[in-house]
């Protein structure tokens, strides 16, 4: 566990609740993904988790704005020592909270095109929306444990999923996707691509467990690590 994270839950039970405020953002998040992921790809009404989702979001915003106030209370109060801890969680909690916009964006499209399983994409999408649902767990495992190897688990696969989305947006818009055509080609590119914006933002926050303040959102390839 990092000296930033060791200061920020031994210290005031301020702090301990600006944890809590933060770990309830992430499984709000993934909370967010499952509901938007569901009805695009299941057979569920946009309408049946339409409040649901919503109040999510709020609370996640709620949470967001509490956290911040929180924050810039203590700097004020404890002084340049605490600032990198500040900087820390004020940055990681902006990804946490567009996790929950990006949600939203799925929901959108899910309100104008929902596929089914005869659609030729259906299951590579369905494989990549579990495979995006385990690793946001993953993500509020690791940083509740500050599990350094953990975290570099999920990095790795991270990359994999932002680098398979990217080759399957780069697909649908060179016309290759199999089965996909006009409004279908938009729909599954645009779902790919908040993919990979969610997997962006849970690699952001896994990076603050492995990575120092200047560094963060920065994850450097072996090369880079080695040279260091």
């Amino acid at each position: 566990m990092f000296e930033w994270l060791k200061r920020l839950s031994g210290d005031s039970p301020r702090l301990n609740r600006i944890l809590v405020r933060f770990n309830q953002m992430l499984g709000d998040g993934r909370h967010m993904f499952d509901l938007a992921a569901n009805v695009l790809l299941g057979g569920t009404s946009t309408e049946a988790i339409r409040e649901d989702l919503f109040r999510t979001d709020a609370r996640i915003n709620q949470n967001e704005q509490k956290l911040r106030r929180r924050l810039i209370v203590h700097a004020a109060v404890h002084g340049s020592a605490e600032f990198p801890t500040c900087l820390v969680l004020m940055s990681i909690s902006k990804d946490a909270e567009r996790i929950g916009d990006y949600c939203k964006n799925l929901f959108d499209l899910a309100e104008s095109r929902r596929f089914t399983p005869d659609h030729p994409q259906y299951g590579d999408l369905v494989r990549t929306k579990d495979q995006i649902s385990q690793l946001l767990a993953r993500t509020i495992k690791v940083y509740g444990a500050q599990d350094q190897p953990g975290a570099h688990g999920v990095l790795k696969e991270s990359e994999r999923l932002e680098d398979f989305c990217d080759e399957k947006v780069e697909s649908f818009v060179a016309g290759e996707a199999e089965g996909a055509e006009g409004a279908d080609d938009v729909v599954c590119a645009l779902a790919y691509r908040y993919f990979k914006r969610i997997v962006a933002h849970a690699k952001n926050i896994a990076s603050s467990i492995v990575m120092p303040v200047d560094k963060l959102d920065y994850v450097p390839d072996d090369e880079d690590e080695d040279e260091e």
